[in-house]
């Protein structure tokens, strides 16, 4: 037990997320024979805690670490004034970033880069390091380590961060891993130079935990005589949703009064989209089911799974709904080949509000096709544990 290797991996919490879920099903997957493994959260929240395996190291709580997502007032609040002024100045800096076009991605750069200052430096001495999430700061400059890997679970073609910024933390790490070569492809064309440090892993999924979860409880919400459509999600930009309530006004003006849409999820966006439902008088047809750590039961029983995102890695949630059988529409953006065979496992519709209107209503149409894609599906393995040994190779 004395030689395995010591390995660490830090991300902010455990708040339902695919990025979570994905961090879950490794932690499950580990091999904790060889190795030892010490998991940093720099806040303990989140439904997910509970998931995280008995084998998996959980290191205390720093209060200071856990500050990062905090709001300035309660950093004032709690004394943490140097913390405070530290936000302070990368809210002011990241406004005139905005005139140089770059997006939110560069608040949280600012903020990691100067709340990381006030943080102290882990004790512990470490075989490889990971940081699971971007920005990828704290491994960088506070863990000591032999070997540092970060991941990309995002199209890079999509956020416009600070790129020289950027650029000199990932050049901080030995290896930096993908999860699909779709991603890893954006990546490169924004940092071509480290190519070499690239590569692609897959997020591990597990299947027979999926399947128990599905059987948890009994879905009363959908109605037999619908069309119910799926989708799970953080309510954001990147998410679509928006698209979705728009795409379902239209197949309303079609003609269509029996699709029901219903979303498992939360975030910042919530408000405004139940405004725009409103709005097209939806309420009692796109449904918000709230945030929810098993949304399983809801993909199961669903008639089809739809990802109106603009942009993604890998949706971890395609997946999942896969793996029950479920047939899939997702749009197309620059990844979507690398999450599903077009024709084989799902559909993917042109990006758009009509392109989701009009997959939705080919598989309205063609009750058919959904049978095919389950058939597909369940004939289809989508387990991938072996994935972990490119991540083991690494070590």
């Amino acid at each position: 037990m004395k030689d395995r290797k010591k390995i660490l991996i830090t991300s902010f919490d455990m708040e339902i997320g695919g990025v979570e879920r994905s961090l879950i099903n490794l932690l499950d997957s580990f091999d904790y024979k060889k190795y030892s493994l010490d998991l940093l959260l720099y806040n303990h929240s989140g439904e997910f805690m509970p998931l995280i395996p008995k084998n998996t190291n959980l290191l205390s709580e720093n209060k200071v670490y856990s500050t990062i997502r905090k709001g300035i007032g309660a950093l004032v609040k709690s004394g943490y004034y140097n913390l405070a002024l530290s936000r302070l100045m990368a809210k002011y800096q990241s406004k005139l970033g905005e005139r140089k076009g770059l997006d939110d991605t560069y608040q949280m750069q600012l903020m990691w880069k100067y709340c990381n200052k006030n943080f102290s430096k882990v004790s512990e001495n470490y075989d490889v390091a990971i940081s699971y999430l971007w920005p990828h700061n704290f491994v960088a400059e506070k863990v000591n380590a032999k070997k540092k890997i970060a991941w990309i679970h995002t199209d890079y073609s999509k956020i416009s961060p600070h790129r020289e910024m950027d650029l000199k933390i990932w050049q901080k790490y030995n290896h930096i891993i993908g999860v699909s070569q779709e991603c890893v492809n954006s990546f490169l064309k924004v940092y071509p130079s480290l190519k070499d440090k690239c590569l692609v892993m897959e997020n591990i999924t597990s299947p027979e935990f999926i399947h128990t979860m599905s059987e948890s409880f009994e879905v009363t919400k959908y109605q037999k005589n619908d069309f119910n459509l799926l989708s799970v999600a953080r309510f954001s930009y990147a998410k679509g949703i928006d698209q979705g309530i728009e795409a379902l006004k239209i197949l309303r003006e079609r003609g269509y009064k029996d699709i029901k849409w219903y979303v498992v999820g939360y975030g910042g966006d919530e408000e405004q989209l139940k405004e725009l439902v409103k709005k097209y008088s939806l309420e009692n047809d796109f449904i918000f089911l709230g945030k929810q750590s098993n949304p399983y039961p809801y993909m199961k029983e669903c008639d089809l799974y739809v990802q109106p995102s603009r942009y993604e890695g890998k949706a971890v949630t395609v997946i999942e709904a896969q793996i029950l059988n479920k047939p899939v529409l997702i749009t197309d953006y620059p990844t979507a080949k690398s999450q599903i065979v077009n024709g084989e496992d799902g559909e993917i519709t042109e990006l758009s509000v009509k392109g989701i209107a009009d997959g939705i209503e080919k598989f309205y149409k063609n009750r058919e096709l959904l049978k095919k894609y389950e058939i597909n599906c369940k004939n289809k393995s989508f387990e991938n544990i072996k994935e972990l040994e490119k991540l083991y190779e690494l070590f």
